[in-house]
C-alpha cells in the first residue's frame, strides 16, 4: 500500500545504452588522407522509457506515456590535406 511506502515508492524504468563507431583512415599521399566514419547510437534499439506518472490517484497512474531516440546511425566523410 503506498500510504505506508517509503519516499519514492514509484521508479522508473533502467536506462542502457550501447553505441558503436567505426573508423576508417585511407593515406592517399604523405599528407593527405581520407577518413571513412560510421557510428550508431542504441545500437540494441532499446527504448530509453520515461518515468512513470506518479501523481496518486490520477487515472494515469503509474504508467510510461513517453520514450526516447530510436536507433541513429551517421556516416561522415573527411578529405584532410
Amino acid at each position: 500500500m503506498l500510504g505506508t511506502s517509503s519516499r519514492n515508492p514509484v521508479r522508473g524504468p533502467g536506462f542502457r545504452n550501447f553505441d558503436l563507431a567505426l573508423l576508417k583512415r585511407i593515406r592517399i599521399h604523405e599528407t593527405k588522407q581520407l577518413e571513412f566514419r560510421a557510428e550508431a547510437f542504441n545500437v540494441t534499439n532499446t527504448p530509453p522509457l520515461g518515468n512513470p506518472n506518479a501523481v496518486l490517484g490520477a487515472p494515469g497512474f503509474g504508467s510510461i506515456t513517453s520514450a526516447g531516440d530510436p536507433r541513429v546511425f551517421q556516416f561522415a566523410l573527411k578529405f584532410g590535406f
